[in-house]
């Protein structure tokens, strides 16, 4: 029984193919295309003011040579947004929850920001792995567990997005399964067990997002130091 709970977890496949990459293509279909018209719908409307309130937002603690990533931090955070709300719908998969690609996003764009930051101040970049007064004896000792943490980031991006996302679908399984349960012998606390079911379901969306959101925001810090 336990089993079942983590198959959710597993990328589905048809016909042998894995259906992941149906999975990650279809939030780029599901959005509105811009027109050329002063005038747009509301949907278009509401896209585009999300997206410039994103955009300012996440660009306020960076300088201008930050600003060159504006399109791609923007569109890795409404990608990922759309990808985990997807995922709360029943019987679909979440591209997410796989460590695999999690990792994927994370380790080529923390090492993009690394190598920026190497490539255009290489004497701060290095100098974030020794903090100015450090002791002469705790030097060694400091670049190593500065350096540890420089390369446990990615790890961590990957991780944290990963971990509550799981965790989130296990609860909401969890508790489905309950209410299931309780509903022939107890149906009132089948009722009370739905009741939280549900507001659980909205603190998942919440999470969805929010995940979606610090994923971006701390790839942007990192970006603001080498930059």
């Amino acid at each position: 029984m336990m089993m079942s709970f983590f198959d959710q977890f597993t990328s589905p496949f048809y016909l042998g193919v894995p259906l992941i990459a149906i999975a990650i293509a279809l939030p780029w279909v599901l959005y509105p295309t811009p027109s050329s018209r002063w005038i747009n719908n509301r949907l278009t409307t509401i896209q585009g003011w999300f997206i410039n309130r994103f955009t300012n937002q996440l660009l306020l603690p960076l300088n201008t040579g930050g600003h060159k990533w504006a399109m791609l931090l923007a569109s890795l955070m409404i990608f990922m947004i759309t990808i985990n709300m997807l995922g709360l719908l029943p019987y679909t998969f979440t591209p997410t929850t796989q460590l695999s690609l999690n990792m994927g996003f994370a380790v080529p764009l923390w090492l993009a920001t690394v190598i920026i930051g190497m490539r255009n101040q290489p004497t701060i970049a290095l100098g974030h792995l020794l903090p100015e007064g450090t002791p002469i004896l705790l030097i060694p000792v400091l670049i190593i567990i500065e350096t540890i943490s420089l390369f446990i980031r990615p790890l961590a991006l990957g991780v944290r997005l990963t971990a509550n996302l799981t965790a989130g679908h296990l609860l909401i399984q969890l508790i489905a399964t309950a209410v299931f349960v309780l509903m022939p012998m107890m149906p009132a606390m089948a009722i009370l067990t739905a009741t939280v079911l549900f507001l659980l379901t909205l603190l998942e969306v919440a999470v969805a997002m929010i995940q979606a959101y610090v994923f971006v925001l701390l790839l942007s810090l990192y970006l603001q130091e080498n930059v």
